[in-house]
C-alpha cells in the first residue's frame, strides 16, 4: 500500500470512528444541564435544561481534533499491518 492510499484510508477511518464515538455519552459526573458525546474530545452536546429551539450543539474544533486523533491512530495501525504483511527482504 503506498503512502497516499494509506493517508486517505486513515483519514476516512478517522472520520468514521469520530462519527461512531458521537453516540457515546462522555458527560462528566458533576455536570448538570447537558449531555456530552464524542471521545476523546466531546464535540456534540445536547442541552437538557432550557434547550430553546435546538437542543443540539456541535463544537467544530473538537470534532476536527477527534478526526485528527483517530486518523493518526488509524495510520499507525495501518502502517503496522502493512509492515507485518510484507516479508523481510534479505
Amino acid at each position: 500500500m503506498n503512502s497516499t492510499t494509506r493517508w486517505l484510508l486513515s483519514v476516512l477511518i478517522g472520520e468514521l470512528v469520530t462519527l461512531v464515538t458521537g453516540a457515546i455519552p462522555t458527560t462528566p459526573q458533576l455536570l448538570v444541564g447537558a449531555t456530552w458525546y464524542g471521545f476523546p474530545l466531546a464535540w456534540l452536546y445536547r442541552l437538557v435544561i432550557a434547550p430553546q429551539y435546538n437542543p443540539w450543539r456541535m463544537d467544530l474544533m473538537n470534532f476536527f481534533g477527534d478526526i485528527v486523533i483517530w486518523s493518526i491512530i488509524a495510520a499507525i495501525v495501518l502502517l503496522i499491518v502493512d509492515k507485518a504483511r510484507k516479508p523481510a527482504k534479505k
